[in-house]
């Protein structure tokens, strides 16, 4: 492992920290991570910290020795407009999106840069215990011994003494209704102190208006709360795909083309058929 890739994991964790507000903040909501060793870490002490520790802050927090240049896309430039308006003022939104999207990219370069924004990647398996410790663990707080009431306590305590705080959750048609049903106790007892945003692909939106349609407790009240809206993000385009090649080193006009025609909307595929156009580039020079 590097000396280059170690300090960029310092920096990358220097500006998480300041994220986070302070050290144990952002301690507490890294797995396996205490402050004394970030201390040792921001403090260029880096003797006794293993390959293995590297690399799991490194993967927490989004640094990567592998090179990529982002693109601001027209669908991240729409849900960088709709997290803003969500936190600045307490606004409530639900968008759905396509796999391959970018919607998770985004999610995590906008909470980079604003405080007070916390993003979910929900998880099938999770309960209502496990969603406020997600939660909890996200705003870099220390829930031991808690019960589930106490939880959401501590939860709507320090959002409502946060300056515009934001809870973004992803991936939200994956969780259970029993959990999903916290949504609305977060939207009555935060509402005008914390914007909250729900994202998911179309399933979501078909599960809520089927939910509504057999009169399912508390799909009405979810649907009320994000203004019976669901925004739709609109998909990556041409000029998308143009603008992202071009930012990773593929200039040629056929090149860019098939990788459009053959991304099927996905950035995912976007990203594999760069690496595999460059990777021909290299095998045909040797």
């Amino acid at each position: 492992m590097t000396t280059d890739f170690k300090k960029q994991v310092q920096e990358s964790l220097r500006t998480f920290i300041a994220q986070k507000g302070s050290q144990n903040k952002a301690a507490n909501s890294l797995a396996g991570v205490s402050s004394a060793l970030l201390s040792q870490i921001m403090n260029d002490n880096w003797d006794n910290i293993s390959e293995a520790m590297w690399r799991n802050i490194a993967s927490q927090i989004g640094a990567s020795a592998k090179t990529w240049s982002f693109v601001e896309t027209t669908d991240y430039k729409l849900i960088t407009k709709l997290l803003t308006d969500a936190q600045e003022n307490a606004n409530v939104f639900a968008m759905t999106g396509d796999a391959g999207s970018g919607k998770s990219k985004s999610f995590d370069l906008y909470i980079q840069d604003h405080k007070n924004a916390y993003l979910l990647s929900c998880a099938e398996y999770w309960n209502r215990k496990e969603f406020l410790v997600q939660l909890l663990t996200a705003m870099g707080v220390d829930y031991t011994g808690y019960t589930v009431a106490e939880m959401m306590n501590e939860i709507v305590k320090k959002l409502k003494s946060s300056e515009n705080p934001l809870i973004i959750l992803d991936e939200a048609d994956k969780l259970p209704d029993t959990v999903l049903y916290f949504f609305i106790t977060l939207y009555n007892r935060l509402e005008d102190h914390c914007g909250i945003i729900l994202c998911a692909t179309d399933h979501l939106s078909k599960r809520i208006q089927k939910g509504i349609k057999l009169n399912r407790k508390g799909y009405k009240e979810i649907n009320s709360r994000i203004g019976r809206k669901f925004i739709e993000l609109r998909g990556v385009n041409a000029t998308d795909v143009a603008q992202i090649c071009m930012a990773n080193g593929v200039e040629e006009t056929k090149a860019i083309k098939q990788i459009f025609n053959e991304c099927d909307g996905d950035l995912r595929r976007v990203k594999r058929s760069i690496h595999a156009y460059k990777n021909r580039k290299v095998n045909e020079q040797d």
